[in-house]
């Protein structure tokens, strides 16, 4: 019996190796047929004669060395002002970023596939520069996609035709005898992968003006902007608030306007004693000018008009108040709503409040944000942040009357539920749900921070464990530990070892659009 068994192995053993082994020659069979596809197209585009070719795919290859198109028609869609232009120049040159480190540090050096023969390229269509780095993947091709997918995320309209001048890019880099079709559509998934992901850490802002989230009330129509007073800091957001001031005078001659930003001024005092004497206040600036202004407009019982002028506006477009011409035909028409306030510590706030991690971020940004913009010192901030994991011990009284106690690097607290789930939070689905969003999540130690980078790469955030997310009216923490800084609407604030946050509902006057109603 142990005889046959023995013998039983060794034919199950034979048949399961002589499966691997045909499986193997299966496998390099159509690997061969594959290589010689794609040296068979190759050579088929190097002996195409077209003057066509020659003309222009060296001059489209030398454009897009080192990115410098895609760095250009970032600077072109920046220009443009648009914030959707401004959000996928920064999403496309970061997915470049990205994708060439893979491509050149890490792929290249894994696949050491040796480049084609150029013998057959007309010497008129060759690469002025000829690469001497291995040919798996096109590093050019990978750059390409990565832009164009990253920056058609943020706006789509510019999705076939940016994707088109990629196509275009890695044809070139064939066309010219730099790679071979394959090197290119491994370049093309890498591209389109790595931006994929970036909205996944980063998701992209899907904002409708037109959503039914509020009960919009008909009001008083202000056609030239009698009553109105427009408190404004012209420095905010980098200066793009007082370009607004040109249109708004247009579009209001009879509004007061109040400029903010002399040395020593005390905004809150100056845009308290503005919403004393109007009949709407209206604000434009960053989301500290606007806390301040729905202070003030709350304590006097009066309207609140946003203008959109800040760096990411996020009170204006979840109001609907975005663009520039939404924000004046809604002024114009004087439909208003009521939406929910937050409260920390007796201090209101309009979008978020926050410890930990985030007021180290902010701090951070703001050394660095007046020298290199305030989107690209929050990337710093935010590397720079990541990094340290720093613990806040909080307690709290749960149902039954026991202490608990626990550990957190970020807590958020958000006016209202914010979507998505996760790490980014990006807009509200209503400002009237009399509900507070608070998020937890603890990074303290250097193995946590790793599986939290790898999460938000791959999307799982929200099933971290370390990340928590509550809703609901109040929170009553301790922090034992503490004074720690709170952060209120980006702006630091002071320092607290208590926090009692609570939401307001319906607190607040706003100027809103007029929403469809529902079917």
């Amino acid at each position: 019996m142990t005889r046959e068994r023995k013998t039983q192995g060794k034919q199950t053993r034979k048949r399961t190796n002589s499966t691997d082994a045909g499986n193997t020659r299966r496998w390099r069979s159509v690997r061969h047929q594959i290589d010689a596809l794609d040296v068979a197209t190759f050579d088929a585009i190097a002996n195409t004669t077209s003057p066509l070719l020659d003309a222009t795919m060296p001059r489209l290859t030398r454009a897009a060395d080192r990115s410098v198109l895609w760095i250009v028609i970032a600077g072109l869609m920046t220009l443009t002002g648009r914030p959707r232009a401004r959000r996928g120049a920064a999403r496309g040159l970061v997915s470049i970023a990205v994708t060439s480190l893979i491509a050149n540090q890490v792929s290249k050096r894994l696949h050491r596939r040796p480049r084609p023969s150029i013998t057959q390229v007309p010497a008129q269509r060759l690469a002025h520069r000829i690469p001497q780095s291995t040919s798996f993947p096109s590093g050019h091709s990978a750059s390409a996609m990565a832009f164009a997918a990253g920056a058609a995320a943020e706006w789509p309209a510019l999705s076939v035709p940016l994707r088109m001048l990629a196509g275009l890019v890695g044809f070139s880099r064939v066309a010219t005898g730099a790679h071979y079709p394959s090197d290119v559509l491994a370049g093309f998934a890498l591209g389109e992968t790595i931006a994929w992901l970036t909205t996944k850490v980063v998701p992209v802002e899907r904002i409708d003006p037109m959503r039914d989230d509020l009960t919009v009330h008909a009001g008083k129509a202000n056609p030239d902007g009698e009553g109105i007073a427009l408190v404004i800091n012209p420095k905010s957001g980098s200066g793009r608030a007082g370009k607004i001031l040109p249109e708004v005078r247009r579009a209001f001659p009879r509004m007061r306007i109040v400029e903010l930003g002399n040395d020593g001024e005390d905004y809150g005092q100056v845009t308290r004693d503005t919403a004393a004497s109007c009949e709407v206040l209206a604000v434009a600036g960053g989301d500290g000018t606007v806390q301040q202004a729905a202070a003030a407009a709350m304590h006097n019982g009066i309207p609140l008009a946003v203008f959109p002028a800040g760096t990411f506006n996020h009170f204006a477009k979840d109001l609907g108040m975005f663009p520039l011409s939404a924000a004046i035909d809604a002024i114009h028409a004087g439909t208003y709503a009521k939406v929910d306030l937050g409260e920390v510590n007796g201090t209101i706030f309009v979008n978020t409040a926050s410890i930990g991690a985030y007021t180290d971020f902010v701090a951070i940004r703001e050394k660095y944000e007046h020298r290199i913009g305030k989107p690209l010192a929050a990337v710093v901030a935010a590397a720079r942040t990541l990094g340290r994991g720093k613990a806040v011990r909080v307690r709290v009284e749960d149902l039954d009357g026991d202490t608990v106690d626990a550990k957190f690097s970020l807590l958020f607290i958000g006016n209202g539920r914010y979507e998505p789930r996760g790490f980014a939070p990006v807009h509200r689905a209503a400002l009237d749900d009399s509900r507070l969003d608070l998020r937890v999540l603890g990074v303290t130690r250097l193995a946590s921070r790793a599986r939290v980078v790898l999460d938000l790469f791959t999307g799982r955030m929200a099933r971290n464990k370390r990340y928590q997310q509550f809703s609901d009216a109040e929170y009553h923490l301790e922090l034992p530990d503490g004074p720690y800084r709170i952060a209120r609407d980006g702006e630091l604030g002071e320092q607290i070892d208590r926090l009692d946050a609570r939401v307001l509902p319906r607190a607040l006057t706003v100027i809103t659009p007029a929403r469809r109603k529902k079917r």
